[in-house]
């Protein structure tokens, strides 16, 4: 039932041009747009009589990562970012380190796809293989990162557009959770509630790139215009970031769940197995990743970037070379 009533909203937002009439949940605030990078400004002339040369800029300090921004973009393959265009994607990108290749769990479905993204277990370890809203069932098998980070006393938090992604993790390691049954600017516009309030730790997730892949098949000109939107409502996040001062001292992870292929997914097929994995802030050095990174790695490389402590149990590991460390060797990814 919950299914349908996604799908309806989803074919009534693209035949409405995405302007619903009366949305479930109304932001109670619009943020800005995120402002163009300011030039540089020069370093003034060094005076005759001083004798030491002006800071270059490798001596100038780079900004710490504060806080870690979590955005999934439920379904969306990599090849929509360039065709749909997603423009803030493209241009974090621009500024940040990706990989286009990298690989989510089998099966590669939303629930055991993000269980194992913010836990960073394959699913025989965090036991999730359910991809509804099932009560009974519990939550994914600890520790997750949420647990960590609140257990560190970090600000933890998560807005979604799923329900039954609540069931990653319990309650009491979340100082906020909300259920947005809305658009993905919706439910954009609801996090940066949280965004101004402060937070350590927020995961994003933005549901519509996946309902249209359902509807009307994946990388279709209707679930690109949803990509569109998704970066869009991305793009009301980093918005919040800099209008709150916030925006300098955030690790952004941008990815996805799983892909598409048809109007499905769930199997091997690389179309559904691949994903986005991008990292972004002032502090990272531009470029590729070119070695394999798994869904696993998003929660210990946030982990890494927080000063938290990784278990030995988590399959995945961090992105070390994203902070001028060098990666664990890896032969084959986790989770076959």
């Amino acid at each position: 039932m919950k299914k349908t009533l996604l799908w309806g909203l989803a074919a009534l937002l693209l035949l409405s041009g995405c302007q619903p009439s009366a949305p479930i949940s109304t932001p109670t605030a619009v943020a800005s747009p995120t402002p163009p990078l300011e030039t540089a400004t020069p370093f003034p002339p060094v005076p005759a009589t001083q004798t030491s040369p002006p800071p270059t800029a490798t001596e100038i300090p780079l900004p710490e990562i504060e806080r870690v921004l979590i955005i999934s973009v439920d379904g969306l393959r990599p090849e929509a970012i360039s065709l749909a265009p997603m423009s803030n994607v493209q241009a974090l990108m621009e500024t940040g380190i990706y990989s286009l290749s990298a690989q989510t769990i089998y099966p590669s479905s939303t629930l055991p796809g993000h269980s194992s993204m913010l836990t960073g277990m394959c699913p025989d370890k965090h036991g999730v293989d359910w991809n509804d809203y099932i009560p009974e069932n519990g939550y994914a098998a600890s520790p997750s990162l949420f647990e960590i980070a609140h257990n560190a006393g970090l600000r933890t938090g998560m807005v979604v557009g799923k329900e039954k992604l609540q069931q990653i993790t319990p309650p009491e390691n979340l100082d906020f959770f909300e259920f947005v049954n809305d658009r993905d600017s919706v439910v954009a516009a609801r996090a940066t509630q949280y965004i101004a309030e402060g937070f350590d730790l927020l995961f994003v997730h933005l549901p519509l790139v996946d309902i249209l892949g359902h509807l009307y098949g994946w990388l279709s000109p209707d679930q690109l215009i949803g990509a569109k939107h998704a970066d869009e409502a991305i793009g009301i996040l980093l918005g919040a970031l800099d209008e709150a001062n916030l925006r300098e001292g955030t690790l952004i992870i941008v990815t996805a769940d799983h892909g598409g292929l048809g109007t499905s997914h769930g199997g091997k097929d690389s179309a559904m197995m691949t994903i986005p994995w991008i990292l972004a802030h002032a502090s990272l050095t531009p470029r590729v990743i070119l070695r394999p990174i798994s869904i696993t790695d998003t929660a210990p490389t946030a982990a890494f970037a927080l000063h938290l402590p990784i278990p030995e149990i988590w399959d995945g590991i961090p992105a070390l070379e994203a902070f001028g460390e060098i990666s664990p060797i890896r032969d084959e990814l986790p989770c076959p």
